[in-house]
């Protein structure tokens, strides 16, 4: 099953939003077989395991390992457990159930009423881990929640800004932690900011610094005060505009009506669950940021601490999560927490 969690890695970004599986088949206890799952709709990690195998007599005497269970509906291809079916593999060992309302138990019993043995259950916190956005969007119904912000040696994230400051950021941190957050843009499914931050900054928002895909741009903009020759507005990908103004939308930006008076991180939740955005990293401002705080609607927090001071300006977010991770980048120190 570890083994099965490595192959799983491979196919993670280009699986999305299906989830990445790994898949080891075993014959006397020699590896005959691996796959996992290709570019989404693409074939599946079993598919790709099962004909990797030479000599195919050998399944029949063979066990199959899946860090999820095994698909039963028809969707871009065929169910898998019907393959395992009909190579008539006895013994399939799983990490965990699949999330998904049209798989969700049905894979293994399908497997069961064939006669298959199933062990369910190996390493399953890890191969839940493994794709907690796709379980995440399907058991509570909204994103993976990031929250991502760099902050002074004294805790600050931003300097007080004036009329007349230049519109661009104040950067704390070095450019190998900048590309670090461009790779990050690119594993997952979009990424929002703020009005203020996207009046001061103007960013961009993509992977520039990055080989991979750009992520959704979602930004919050109650009365429409973002000029629109800002890049946010420059139609290259598409962008989500959460507003209490009705707009028609354009070409790649689409306006989507909220109640800015109520529960705003609970009312983007269920924007993005609507388009099926499976992750969402939140870069800011303060006050983005601490509204998911408050409502307690985040996963990770990744925090970088440049070697910088500011003295005086926009205070970090306060928020109580679980120490996962510590690393050094040259000057600058990342910090990464889970809301436990």
């Amino acid at each position: 099953m570890k083994r099965c969690l490595q192959l799983a890695a491979n196919g993670l970004q280009a699986a999305m939003p299906n989830p990445s599986v790994g898949a080891v088949i075993v014959h006397n206890n020699v590896i005959i077989g691996e796959g996992y799952t290709s570019a989404y709709g693409g074939d599946h990690a079993e598919v790709n395991a099962i004909h990797s195998v030479k000599d195919t007599s050998l399944l029949k005497e063979a066990t199959i390992y899946v860090s999820l269970e095994p698909c039963s509906h028809f969707g871009k291809t065929p169910p898998c457990s019907d393959l395992i079916i009909k190579h008539q593999i006895p013994k399939v060992v799983v990490g965990t159930i699949d999330p998904f309302a049209k798989v969700a138990g049905k894979g293994i019993e399908k497997l069961k009423n064939a006669g298959c043995e199933v062990v369910l259950g190996v390493l399953e916190a890890e191969c839940i881990a493994s794709n907690k956005r796709f379980f995440t969007f399907h058991q509570y119904k909204r994103p993976y929640i990031i929250l991502k912000w760099a902050q002074t040696q004294d805790g600050f994230i931003d300097k007080i800004r004036h009329e007349n400051d230049p519109v661009q950021p104040n950067w704390i941190t070095n450019k190998f932690s900048r590309q670090l957050v461009h790779k990050w843009r690119s594993e997952e499914a979009a990424i929002l900011v703020g009005t203020n931050t996207a009046i001061t900054d103007n960013p961009k928002l993509n992977t520039r610094d990055w080989h991979g895909n750009n992520p959704v741009r979602i930004v919050l903009d109650k009365s429409l005060r973002i000029p629109e020759t800002y890049s946010l507005f420059d139609q290259t990908i598409k962008t989500i505009v959460l507003t209490e103004q009705q707009r028609d939308n354009k070409e790649n930006i689409i306006f989507e009506v909220i109640d800015f008076s109520k529960n705003i991180a609970e009312q983007i939740c269920e924007v993005l669950y609507k388009y099926e955005v499976q992750s969402v990293i939140i870069e800011g401002g303060k006050q983005t940021l601490q509204t998911f705080i408050d409502a307690n609607l985040w996963d990770e927090a990744r925090v970088f601490t440049g070697n910088v001071s500011f003295q005086a300006g926009i205070e970090a977010p306060t928020f109580t999560g679980k120490l996962q991770s510590e690393q050094t980048i040259l000057d600058n120190s990342l910090d990464i927490y889970t809301n436990d």
